[in-house]
C-alpha cells in the first residue's frame, strides 16, 4: 500500500468518476483503475461498487477512505513541518471564510499580504459556518475566519476583532435621516433577514428579539448581496456588519440605500481565526492572525493578541 494509491483512492471518492479522478491525479484512467484494483487486492476487500454510470464507496470503503484522508493529511503535515522550520510564512493555507466577511475584508488585505509574504499563498473558500467547520474537521480546510463563539469541539480559536452592526435602509425610508436607531423603531417596518444557515441571522435576531417574534412578515434572503438588493428595492430594512456598510456593495445602485448607526449599546459580533487542535502549521496561522490584526480597517475594534500563543481550546 503506497501514498500514491491512497491519493488515488481519495480522488475517486471525491469525484465518483474514474475519468475525473484520473484527471486531477494527472494519470490515465487505466492507470488509476489498475491502482485501485491493486489496493483492493492487497486489502482483500471491495472498496467501490461500480457500474456503467456510477462509482460509490462500499461501507468498508467509506471507513478506509476516512483513514486515508487522515494519513494523507499527516504526510502533508510532515512536509509542511520541514517547510515551516525554514519560514512559517511560506507555503499554502486553505482558509474558509464566512460569506458575511469574505468579500468585505479579504479584498482590503490580500494585496498587502502578497506584498509582505510573497511565498505565502491563501486558497480561500467561502461558505456558511456549519459547512466550514465540517470541512475543517474533514481536513479539507486548514483554518477558518468566522464569527465567535462556536460550539464545535476539537479546535483552537483566536479572537481578532469586534465589528459593530449597522442599520441598512432604503434611501427614502422614514428612518434614513435618523441616528442612534433603536430596535423597536426598526421593528415598525418590514424586516429582512438572512437564511438560517448564516450566523449573522442569529445575531440580528437576538438584537431584535423583543419584537421579532411578533413579526411573521420578515423576508428571508439567501445572501448578504441579495439582502442589500432587496433593501435597494425598498422591500424592507435590516442590519449588517459595518465592513459591508458601503454603497459600493450594492451593485449598480449605490444611491439606493443608506447606512445608519444604532443606539448604544451598539450590537457587535466577534470575528476570529480557528484551526484544528494539534495542527502542525499553527505558527503560520498565528503569523496570518497578526498580519490581519495589523491591517484591520478602522471601523472595527481590534482585540488584544497579547496571548496569541495561548489560543482558546474548544
Amino acid at each position: 500500500m503506497t501514498i500514491r494509491e491512497l491519493s488515488y483512492l481519495v480522488a475517486l471518492a471525491d469525484k465518483k468518476n474514474f475519468g475525473r479522478a484520473a484527471a486531477i491525479c494527472h494519470v490515465g484512467q487505466p492507470t488509476l483503475s489498475m491502482q485501485i484494483k491493486k489496493l483492493e487486492d492487497y486489502l482483500e476487500v471491495t472498496l467501490f461498487e461500480r457500474d456503467n454510470h456510477h462509482v460509490s464507496p462500499t461501507p468498508i470503503g467509506e471507513e478506509v477512505i476516512k483513514r486515508a484522508r487522515v494519513a494523507l493529511e499527516a504526510l502533508g503535515e510532515i512536509r509542511e513541518l520541514a517547510r515551516q522550520a525554514r519560514d512559517p510564512m511560506d507555503g499554502t493555507v486553505r482558509l474558509g471564510v464566512i460569506p458575511t466577511l469574505a468579500p468585505f475584508l479579504l479584498p482590503r488585505v490580500l494585496s498587502a499580504l502578497r506584498h509582505d509574504f510573497p511565498d505565502f499563498r491563501l486558497v480561500v473558500r467561502e461558505d456558511p459556518t456549519t459547512r466550514l467547520l465540517d470541512a475543517l474537521h474533514s481536513y479539507e480546510l486548514d483554518a477558518l475566519l468566522l464569527s465567535l463563539p462556536t460550539e464545535y469541539g476539537g479546535i483552537e480559536v483566536l479572537p481578532l476583532f469586534r465589528e459593530p452592526l449597522m442599520a441598512v435602509l432604503p434611501k427614502d425610508h422614514p428612518l434614513a435621516s435618523e441616528t442612534d436607531i433603536l430596535p423597536e423603531e426598526l421593528c415598525r417596518y418590514t424586516l429582512l433577514l438572512l437564511g438560517p444557515e448564516h450566523c449573522l441571522r442569529d445575531q440580528v435576531s437576538a438584537y431584535l428579539a423583543t419584537c421579532l417574534a411578533d413579526r411573521p412578515d420578515a423576508i428571508e434572503a439567501s445572501s448578504l448581496e441579495m439582502l442589500l438588493q432587496l433593501v435597494a428595492a425598498s422591500a424592507g430594512c435590516s442590519l449588517l456588519p459595518a465592513l459591508a456598510a458601503s454603497p459600493n456593495v450594492v451593485g449598480g445602485r449605490p444611491d439606493a440605500v443608506c447606512f445608519r448607526p444604532l443606539a448604544p449599546p451598539v450590537p457587535t459580533r466577534t470575528l476570529g481565526i480557528a484551526w484544528r487542535r494539534g495542527y502542525s502549521r499553527a505558527p503560520s496561522l498565528l503569523g496570518l492572525a497578526r498580519f490581519l490584526h495589523a491591517n484591520l480597517p478602522t471601523i472595527v475594534e481590534p482585540l488584544s493578541l497579547a496571548n496569541a500563543a495561548g489560543s482558546t481550546r474548544i
